[in-house]
């Protein structure tokens, strides 16, 4: 592990509508309220929603630094009621889903060199399993997958999980269940992926935690605002808030 890579962790999801830009979101925040440098890069290429959920129009995007009209510093928008950095994708964008190999190796390259900037580099990455998913998760030392109950969510993490660890060098994977009606629910969801890690893939990807089901995340969602702002003592805020004492406590 180069200790480039050793701040950035990858939030993943084996299929889309589970979570994972809010708890990115989330994660960040209470990062930044801890102190720490934060940069989220809204790596969901071609379906970009970082800027959207936080009511952010920013002037610049990956867009152009894809297209090397800027460079990736000039990108970076600033996110004032959170404390931390966004660098926005471009939603919609057909150009930037089918982005050539070289051109994302670039990116990739400039965001681990950019990356020293900051205490902690948050990816959001797309759902699925693409080229371009895979990629940007290997520039992580470890990968977040976040999961509910659906037996989509379950299966699609899976193999998320089977091509991570197929690779040299894979991320520490690690897993969140969101939107569990209770603890032990989400005690079962996590179980019922690991059981199946364990038994075909050899490995048990570590719990992180439960986020339990709360209305204050739709309310924040809706409000385009971070749940920190609109809600920091609700069960949701807590949960994450618990869950980024331990990857604190990790870094060191």
């Amino acid at each position: 592990m180069t200790a480039e890579k050793a701040n950035i962790i990858a939030i993943a999801s084996g299929k889309g509508g589970v979570g994972k830009t809010w708890f990115g979101v989330t994660l960040s925040h209470i990062f930044a309220r801890s102190g720490r440098r934060v940069l989220l890069f809204d790596g969901d290429i071609g379906l970009a929603n970082v800027d959207v959920q936080l009511g952010l129009t920013p002037q610049r995007d990956l867009s152009g630094v894809f297209a090397e009209k800027y460079r990736m510093v000039d990108a970076v928008t600033h996110y004032e009621a959170g404390n931390f950095d966004i660098l926005a994708g471009r939603s919609g964008s057909t150009s930037l889903a089918a982005i050539p190999p070289e051109k994302l190796r670039s990116v990739g390259n400039q965001l681990l060199e950019f990356s020293s900037s900051y205490d902690y580099v948050l990816i959001d990455l797309g759902a699925g399993i693409e080229q371009n998913v895979q990629y940007l998760s290997s520039l992580a030392q470890r990968a977040i997958v976040v999961i509910n109950d659906e037996p989509t969510s379950l299966t699609d993490s899976y193999a998320f999980i089977k091509l991570c660890v197929s690779r040299a060098n894979a991320p520490q994977i690690n897993v969140v269940v969101n939107n569990a009606a209770s603890q032990k629910e989400g005690d079962k969801t996590y179980d019922a992926l690991n059981r199946a890690c364990t038994n075909f893939l050899n490995v048990s990807p570590q719990l992180l935690g439960v986020i339990r089901r709360d209305n204050k995340v739709r309310d924040a969602i809706r409000a385009q605002k971070s749940i920190i702002n609109v809600a920091p003592q609700t069960t949701a805020a807590s949960d994450v808030a618990t869950i980024s004492l331990k990857l604190l406590q990790r870094q060191g």
